[in-house]
């Protein structure tokens, strides 16, 4: 039995080494040099609104019982709320990312740096609430901002080495360690979602901060949080910086987000709908509708055809198709292939200008 249990401890010591020697000596015993060269990049975002105080009900503002128990001595003035996130500086002019919800509705935002008590005073550029990303703008002056690199967050994988930089709570810049725990997230919090979920610490103050890989580069803006307290538990969801990077594109560009529509109303596949229609698998997107003179109309597009391929690419549900139209230029001609009556076709479509109130695909 000793001989055995030590054979047990043996093995389980080697088994790091199985991986190749070379790649354990070539792992880096500290981050810090790429943390001192990124952390520069990442700012806290500080923000403001007003908040009306409501009033008595015409009438009664003169009445001294209803002043006493509904407004007080005196009435109230407005009242100023204050928020506080991250954000990532994206070009050497002043342009910074960060999330939506971190300015929205805000009449003044400034940007701090890591280093130095100056704050700048920010211009929301543009913001896109539909993956809750913004775009600020800071006139730096004469000095030179330190910039962020992109990666290419397309090739991340479960598994990849990631840091964490913001502002958590407020308490200054932090940087916390994890890996990638999925990709390609889906989680109800916005209206185009491909998530990067990772254990890194994240905490109110982070959102809008940066996600990068183990080079420093940027793969994600750190978005949410899934935590019934409010604290970390280590499920935290970031926007992939090639989505963020199109959204960042198209508001600086072009004043706005400008998205590819097809016009059809599309839903998952769920265990049920594939064995009534016969499919094989859950994979794909069902059409439910097709509008009327949308670009799907005029390709012959119908109900109940199933797509499952855009271009090259397979469709893995609903949620994926609808994400990679979105991302296309409007004028783009995209080739689909569908399932109609247990046959596959190839379709061509041209796809137009998403309109803003339009919820279709």
């Amino acid at each position: 039995m000793r001989r055995a249990l030590l054979a047990l401890i043996v093995l389980g010591c080697t088994l790091p080494i199985v991986a190749g020697e070379t790649d354990v000596a070539a792992a880096p015993i500290t981050f810090a040099p790429m943390v001192k060269q990124v952390s520069p990049c990442v700012v806290t975002v500080f923000s403001s609104r007003t908040m009306h105080a409501p009033g008595l009900p015409g009438g009664m503002e003169d009445d001294p019982i209803m002043r006493r128990f509904f407004g007080g001595g005196e009435p109230r003035g407005d009242q100023k709320q204050r928020g506080l996130g991250s954000g990532v500086v994206v070009r050497k002019d002043g342009y910074i990312l960060t999330n939506n919800h971190v300015v929205e509705n805000a009449d003044e935002v400034k940007v701090g740096f890591a280093k130095g008590h100056e704050q700048y005073l920010a211009k929301v550029v543009g913001t896109d609430p539909k993956t809750d990303l913004a775009v600020l703008k800071i006139d730096p002056g004469k000095v030179s901002l330190p910039v962020i690199a992109f990666g290419d967050s397309t090739k991340v994988e479960v598994g990849d080495l990631v840091f964490a930089i913001g502002n958590p709570f407020g308490v200054g810049q932090t940087v916390t360690m994890g890996i990638v725990s999925a990709i390609g997230r889906g989680v109800g919090l916005a209206d185009y979602e491909d998530f990067l979920q990772t254990d890194a610490s994240i905490n109110p103050g982070n959102s809008g901060g940066a996600l990068v890989d183990s080079n420093g580069r940027l793969i994600g803006i750190n978005t949410a949080i899934i935590s019934p307290t409010g604290a970390n538990l280590g499920i935290g969801f970031a926007v992939p910086a090639s989505l963020a990077h199109g959204i960042m594109d198209s508001i600086i560009d072009k004043g706005k987000v400008v998205r590819g529509y097809l016009g059809v109303n599309i839903q998952p596949i769920t265990p049920e709908l594939a064995k009534m229609l016969d499919l094989s698998s859950d994979d794909g997107a069902i059409v439910g509708d097709v509008q009327e003179n949308s670009p799907a109309s005029k390709a012959g597009i119908k109900p109940e055809d199933v797509i499952i391929r855009l271009n090259d690419a397979k469709v893995t549900d609903a949620r994926h198709l609808r994400l990679m139209i979105a991302q296309m230029n409007p004028g783009t001609t995209i080739t689909l292939v569908v399932l109609r009556e247990g046959k596959e076709q190839k379709i061509q479509a041209t796809l137009q200008d998403l309109p803003e109130t339009d919820d279709r695909t």
